[in-house]
């Protein structure tokens, strides 16, 4: 079969980095057992540039595709995007199966093909086994309720027996001949991928996204894993791995096996990632290791910094080990990036102000503020459904724009809060002294880069929040579903 993997333009905030772009790792994961099944396959990058939709389809023309595969890691942001396009390629491709995968279509899978019945199927949850299966029973003409992991049917949606977690993350290899790395850039202009290490994460946030659909934490084998990185400096020239595991860190053991794997490789690779304070806590006599292996920077989640909201978010974590976490990062010649998470439905004026001078007392290197946004699939659903949305453009919950009305504070003074607070964090004279004076050539070129990056964004932030008036719309459940929908998206092997 002749595939097309189409990964669409994204318009949130953080994708549009100039002259900056990372690979689609997700359809590079399909991608790959595609190509050793046999299949012709070809992929669509529109998210750089990006594309116009006349590019996108002029593109797919050309690749003559018996199917289509379109996802985007911006999974519910990038939704109407993906529906816009898939409509469009499916008129002027009558005979092409369309096939969509993501976090989003894995959930809402019954209104997404109610809405969309050019659809042929959507696939749920881990794609590497469940995609090539789809494409053999449509090349066979066989009963797609055969096909486990799948949903399809417009008129009366049905969903299949969900697909089994897959138990070795190396049994399935990534398609990297799919992708010109001389066009892939960040960080400054370095070469970079994205990896993952894991998938999943073994903590019970009650807002996160991700937890459910990985359903359990898994890693890859460390030695294999620093391997494939040492073959991608070698064979491509990659000098930057973004590794997007929600916490590589989790298990001490084969973290450390894999950071020893790396120094064993040893190869001038940087590593950036996210992880949780604890386990850079827990890992304080081994941080060494952390630096000789490459990594760079870490991202810190701090989600507030009071300890009742950080109970009631089930985040795990304390003010105390928060503050060592950025500590020891920086004592070992490493960048803490937190993030900071507001729009909880308890905050008011002084917790903004609470959570400055928490932050200012932490000394972060980094500083970077999300809006909480509900989830169908998360417990967060269900404490967030009475609360008005102010933002009903799928496009933008990105995690950079407000789509829930806070209670005890209007919108425009939670988006001032926000500004003031980043602002203060970063021109304050120890973070302006990272950027500019720091001894290590590294961090302040990671300094700099960062704030370049940070203040584009702001710009379009301020002139976005100028223009567009955002006023109250119907509340969560009523916007989303009424019913929360099942967390765990694949099944475990047994």
């Amino acid at each position: 079969m002749r595939i097309t993997l189409l990964h669409p333009p994204h318009t949130a905030i953080g994708s549009r980095v100039p002259r900056e772009n990372l690979p689609p790792f997700g359809l590079l994961c399909i991608g790959g057992p595609l190509i050793d099944a046999g299949h012709n396959v070809t992929l669509i990058n529109a998210d750089r540039g990006p594309k116009t939709t006349l590019e996108i389809l002029s593109s797919v023309s050309q690749s003559r595709p018996d199917a289509v595969l379109i996802g985007h890691s911006g999974s519910t942001s990038a939704h109407p995007t993906a529906i816009d396009l898939i409509r469009r390629i499916k008129s002027q491709h009558p005979e092409a199966h369309m096939i969509y995968g993501g976090v989003y279509p894995t959930y809402h899978w019954k209104e997404t093909l109610e809405e969309c019945p050019e659809i042929t199927a959507i696939v749920r949850g881990e794609g590497e086994v469940t995609t090539p299966t789809l494409i053999n029973a449509l090349e066979r003409g066989t009963d797609l309720r055969c096909v486990s992991g799948i949903a399809f049917g417009s008129r009366s949606p049905q969903v299949t027996a969900p697909a089994r977690m897959i138990g070795d993350l190396n049994s399935h290899r990534i398609g990297w001949e799919l992708i010109d790395f001389a066009k892939y850039s960040y960080w400054g202009g370095r070469r970079a991928v994205i990896l993952q290490f894991s998938r999943g994460c073994p903590h019970l946030c009650t807002y996160c996204g991700q937890r459910g659909f990985w359903t359990k934490w898994r890693h890859r084998d460390p030695v294999k894993f620093a391997a494939e990185i040492g073959w991608l400096y070698r064979t491509h020239g990659v000098t930057l791995i973004n590794l997007a595991d929600e916490n590589p860190t989790s298990s001490k053991k084969a973290w450390r096996a894999f950071l020893e794997a790396m120094i064993v490789e040893n190869v001038p690779v940087q590593i950036i990632g996210s992880t949780r304070a604890d386990d850079i806590v827990r890992d304080a006599e081994t941080l060494h290791l952390y630096k000789k292996a490459g990594c760079l920077r870490f991202l810190l989640g701090l989600e507030g910094t009071d300890e009742d909201m950080l109970t009631t978010l089930k985040k795990g974590g304390s003010r105390p080990k928060d503050q060592q976490a950025i500590k020891l990062l920086r004592e070992h010649g490493m960048i803490g990036l937190c993030t900071f998470a507001v729009g909880f439905e308890e905050e008011c004026d002084t917790d903004y102000w609470r959570l400055l001078r928490h932050l200012l007392r932490y000394d972060p290197d980094q500083v970077m503020s999300i809006y909480a946004t509900p989830h169908r699939w998360t417990p967060f659903f269900e404490a967030a459904k009475t609360r008005r949305i102010i933002e009903s453009d799928l496009r933008n919950w990105d995690y950079k724009h407000q789509v829930m009305e806070t209670p005890n504070v209007p919108s425009w003074r939670v988006f001032l809060w926000v500004k003031a607070i980043e602002t203060t964090l970063q021109l304050r004279p120890r973070a302006l002294w990272r950027c500019f004076l720091h001894p290590d050539p590294e961090i302040r070129h990671a300094m700099q880069w960062y704030t370049r990056m940070g203040r584009r964004v702001v710009l379009r932030e301020l002139w976005e929040f100028l223009t567009h008036w955002r006023r109250p719309h119907s509340n969560v459940s009523s916007f989303l579903g009424e019913e929360p929908l099942p967390e765990q998206a694949l099944a475990v092997a047994r």
